[in-house]
């Protein structure tokens, strides 16, 4: 059977094809392709299809004391001031959500779901993940007791239970919680899960076929890697600027599904692997002086012992 079709059309099937066609030339009735000479140029240049790619995403967010908070150590020195302080999300979690829900509207990921493993608080931060536009949320509940006591290697653990009951394509996660700094949990949930790892990324493309293009910001320059999902992924400042919850997002949160599920339930042991022998302040920066010239500044730098004589 044979279709006609515009001269538009056929110019630009003919040019992506060939390249030597003269549109102007051409009249409306000369134009006529048909179904099998379009599938042999198709076979003839071998083309490739590339799909995008689609995932359902996971994303870690940690309740933590805010970042404009000023931090003061217990007076044991057994951690940090944790009660009636101001907490929110960790801020490189925030940049990971945010990058999973730009690729939702980009029509590569058909879901977004937000976790948090901590104690009964760590619902808010759920919520706030809900109204930056997570579609559902996992709580995985322990005691404020335990919460303290939670570390990157049981956090990574109850990530994987999830992941595969779930049946997740991709996990994202900041690149540390500002809390303390480990930097650890995507790694070990990647090494844990046999997944590629994209770490520190600042910036998330899709490659098609189930491949993400992910760089990320290095000493010399940009580091640029593909990788095949399933993967997990960690998040640097720079890959994007978190969207506010707007206050109609915020109502409409507290409809989302946010499920609860007891540690016990995954069977994840909260054993520490490390011990915090003591937390102390940075010591307080002494005050620095004035000199003269430059003769003063040589003698005083003698006098410190940083220049020999």
């Amino acid at each position: 059977m044979v279709t006609p079709v515009s001269t538009v059309t056929a110019c630009y099937f003919w040019d992506f094809f060939f390249g030597t066609l003269d549109c102007k030339k051409l009249l409306i009735s000369e134009i006529f392709l048909t179904l099998d000479a379009a599938i042999h140029m198709i076979n003839q240049r071998n083309l490739k299809i590339t799909e995008p790619s689609i995932m359902r995403i996971l994303v870690g967010v940690k309740r933590v004391v805010d970042y404009a908070v000023k931090i003061r150590v217990k007076p044991d020195r057994s951690g940090v001031v944790t009660e009636g302080v101001q907490h929110s999300m960790n801020p490189f979690d925030e940049i990971a959500l945010e990058e999973a829900v730009k690729l939702k509207e980009k029509k590569l990921a058909t879901e977004v779901v937000a976790f948090s493993l901590g104690g009964p608080k760590s619902a808010e931060v759920l919520r706030t993940a809900l109204a930056k536009g997570a579609d559902k949320a996992i709580h995985v509940q322990v005691s404020d007791a335990e919460a303290g006591k939670v570390e990157s290697f049981h956090v990574a653990k109850a990530l994987k239970k999830v992941v595969e009951l779930e049946k997740f394509d991709a996990v994202f996660l900041g690149k540390q919680a500002i809390d303390d700094d480990s930097s650890q949990t995507a790694p070990i949930l990647a090494g844990l899960l046999d997944w590629p790892q994209a770490l520190y990324a600042s910036k998330v493309e899709d490659a098609g076929n189930g491949h993400v293009k992910v760089t990320r910001e290095i000493d010399g320059g940009l580091d640029t890697i593909k990788v095949k999902t399933p993967f997990v992924l960690s998040a640097d400042l720079r890959l994007n600027e978190p969207r506010y919850a707007t206050l109609p997002n915020i109502m409409k949160a507290k409809k989302k599904p946010l499920k609860n599920i007891p540690i016990k339930d995954l069977a994840v042991d909260l054993t520490p692997q490390t011990e915090t022998i003591e937390v102390t302040e940075p010591p307080v920066r002494q005050a620095g002086g004035f000199v003269e010239d430059v003769a003063t500044l040589v003698s005083k730098l003698k006098e410190k012992g940083f220049v020999k004589a």
